[in-house]
């Protein structure tokens, strides 16, 4: 059984939610919060293995609480439900440590599949979350290649310590973030540029000039 704890400060909201999740045989729902405080808090009491957290919420939005439950390390992988798909918001919430964004316009079947593939410790993207990321960034680079640009700076990152041959841990302490942060980064990059695994991803930065050093 996948523990959920939902995140979202409208009524009508969690109360759809709750009812949509609680119809599976698989998923059962252990906290609703209407703040991302909240969301924090019953993260801590319950350590369920998926919160769903909307994005704008009061007393603390949604990627500030997505990164104290990340930063906290109770094995909880956040999956953010938004009806944001601007790049900046798709860009914090993944830096913050999320696992997946999907927009509350969804099919339920797809916000079903989204919180199962979280908790397997998949990343699932909207796609049109997708697109404007990579529209964002391939028109601030003209002239790049449509994959290189749809990357994020750290991403980017972690891809080049990638082919120096780091393993997660390693990646993780050189940078300063947590390992499942860094494989929310890796699962995401992977999507973006088309490849399955660590060698392929090594090749294809081989090929394409990410540039730039690692800090």
């Amino acid at each position: 059984m996948i523990r959920v704890v939902l995140a979202d400060d409208h009524a009508v909201v969690r109360r759809g939610l709750t009812g949509l999740i609680e119809s599976t045989d698989d998923l059962e729902v252990v906290g609703v919060a209407r703040d991302g405080n909240e969301a924090v808090e019953l993260v801590r009491e319950h350590r369920p293995d998926v919160a769903v957290m909307d994005l704008q919420m009061p007393v603390l939005d949604g990627v500030e609480a997505t990164r104290a439950i990340v930063g906290e390390a109770t094995g909880t992988e956040v999956l953010v439900l938004t009806s944001f798909s601007d790049h900046a918001r798709i860009d914090a919430a993944i830096e913050a440590g999320a696992m997946g964004y999907l927009l509350k316009d969804a099919e339920p079947d797809a916000l079903l599949d989204g919180i199962r593939a979280v908790a397997r410790g998949e990343s699932p993207l909207d796609p049109r979350a997708a697109r404007r990321l990579l529209s964002h960034r391939s028109s601030a680079v003209p002239g790049a290649d449509p994959a290189a640009a749809a990357l994020s700076p750290r991403e980017a990152e972690v891809l080049r310590l990638v082919v120096e041959g780091l393993l997660n841990k390693q990646i993780a302490q050189r940078l300063g973030i947590t390992e499942r942060t860094v494989k929310a980064h890796l699962t995401s990059a992977y999507q973006r540029i088309g490849v399955a695994d660590r060698t392929q991803a090594a090749l294809w930065v081989q090929r394409h000039d990410l540039g730039g050093s690692v800090r």
